[in-house]
């Protein structure tokens, strides 16, 4: 019997909006001293929040929120709801799920469920909880102009914000941008025209491109070089859309460049180099020839903005520099290898089960990538516990099945797919022959659940069957209440 179908899109609409309000609460300088949303999913009354301006009121929610009085479901009437969907051939021969209570952290089923599988995409839910837990919500990734050794050098040094623009117009809103950057530098030199740009992208270390990578992600549109000074994301052109975008092949040297001619300085006089030290006294900045000393610094966005922008939109370079940004708070190499290594050991730190796991990469593009379900679903629920609000943040910019990011056009078209709509809050992954899942999910009776299905030997032409299966098992979930 097919799950009933639950409320229509049209009266969920506004709980999904109360779920982007927090990025508007983010936008607008607002701590939150409750988990985000999952405390409103979880019945708990809302904290309250200190406004540095006004705001506009929150909508009102027509999706009713998780019930923590709801019962849960049992892992009898779960294993009927879930395994006729696990076993569709369209998910291939090698289908691992789990399924816990996101309020409990209580294992419901399990099926595979301790095994390593290929992750795709669903690894950013890793690096953003390492991340946060690492640098914390409100880090920032500066990017800094320092003297150079030589008279009239002045060196632009990446820190590893994928988001800094040239100018305004850059792709990320409320980046920083290079044209800010150049005002500065202008100002510290008294107006006098620096000659030559060096570009410093030693911050980052290794290979640019990541192990486990299919041959066509550096020029497929979705990967790209990763290096420490980059613009817009090592776009092209600034204006691309979400999703595929041409990258350019040396985003630090095409930084420089755009950054010598906001200075007046010829592109053929810029280079790769190092910094000098930063002085061992103190100098006055402003006519300050003294090598090493700071000419200009701007920030990044906060971390928790970035993470919202890599799990929303899967944005593979910004997976990529917060996976870095670990590795730099755990005293390891800023590469792949040193990323991977400090993730692991963030999981450790949070007690979280590492059986299986091994990680290449901090986007999923990597094939080497194992993540477990249950590592997932226990990840997800240690983001929605009080205990750990830093962590909440990952769930402001998940896709929402029916109408945003990943999800946007599942949950409606595929037989068997409704009740998830407005319902499924979740994460994607997609590879050739591989496709997962994870997230959170409301049931029929208000019971608020983690859940991960990845499958990673699905046939190379299978992709929008098995997306559809696995949004069955989804909508299966929030269409029943499984006892």
């Amino acid at each position: 019997m097919p799950p009933p179908v639950g409320p229509s899109p049209r009266r969920r609409l506004p709980l999904v909006l109360a779920a982007v309000l927090v990025l508007v609460l983010v936008a607008v300088g607002l701590v939150v001293v409750r988990p985000g949303p999952v405390g409103r999913w979880l019945g708990d009354a809302p904290g309250t929040p200190v406004a540095t301006e006004a705001v506009e009121s929150a909508p009102l929610a027509v999706l009713a929120a998780a019930d923590i009085g709801a019962p849960s479901p049992s892992a009898a009437g779960l294993r009927v709801a879930l395994e006729p969907l696990i076993g569709d051939a369209a998910l291939g021969g090698r289908v691992n799920v789990a399924v816990a209570d996101a309020l409990t952290g209580e294992a419901l089923f399990d099926r595979g469920g301790g095994e390593g599988t290929v992750p795709a995409s669903v690894t950013k839910l890793l690096t953003a909880v390492t991340v946060l837990t690492a640098q914390g919500p409100g880090h920032r990734i500066p990017t800094r102009v320092v003297a150079g050794a030589q008279p009239g050098e002045v060196v632009l040094v990446g820190g590893g914000d994928p988001t800094l623009a040239a100018d305004a117009k850059g792709f990320y809103p409320g980046a920083a941008s290079l044209t800010d950057l150049a005002d500065q530098v202008r100002t510290a030199l008294g107006g006098v025209a620096p000659t030559s740009i060096v570009v410093d992208s030693s911050r980052y270390s290794g290979p640019v491109y990541g192990p486990g990578w299919d041959d066509d992600i550096p020029t497929g549109g979705y990967g790209g070089a990763i290096t420490a000074l980059m613009l817009d994301g090592a776009r092209k052109d600034p204006k691309a859309g979400q999703g595929w975008a041409e990258r350019v092949a040396q985003p630090d040297l095409v930084a420089g460049r755009a950054f010598a001619k906001l200075l007046g300085v010829p592109t053929d006089a810029v280079r790769k180099g190092t910094a000098p030290p930063a002085p061992t006294e103190a100098t006055d900045p402003a006519g300050s020839r003294e090598p090493g000393t700071e000419l200009g610094v701007v920030q990044s966005p906060p971390l928790i903005r970035l993470v919202d922008i890599m799990i929303s939109e899967s944005d593979n370079i910004v997976a990529e520099a917060l996976a870095r940004q670990v590795a730099l708070a755990r005293d390891r190499p800023a590469s792949f290898a040193g990323a991977a290594a400090a993730m692991a050991e963030v999981v450790s730190e949070l007690a979280l089960p590492a059986s299986g796991l091994a990680l290449a990469d901090g986007s999923g593009l990597s094939r080497k990538n194992l993540i477990s379900p249950v590592l997932l679903t226990e990840l997800l629920a240690l983001a929605a516990s009080p205990d750990r609000p830093e962590l909440a943040g990952i769930f402001g910019g998940l896709p929402v099945g029916g109408w945003s990011g990943t999800l946007r056009d599942r949950y409606g078209a595929a037989p068997g797919t409704a009740a998830g709509a407005g319902v499924v809050r979740a994460k994607t992954g997609t590879l050739t022959r591989v496709h997962a899942i994870a997230g959170v999910v409301t049931t029929a009776e208000g019971r608020l659940l983690t859940f991960a299905v990845l499958t990673d030997d699905v046939p190379p032409d299978g992709m929008e069957p098995a997306r559809a299966a696995l949004d069955r098992i989804a909508a299966a979930l929030a269409g029943c209440g499984c006892r």
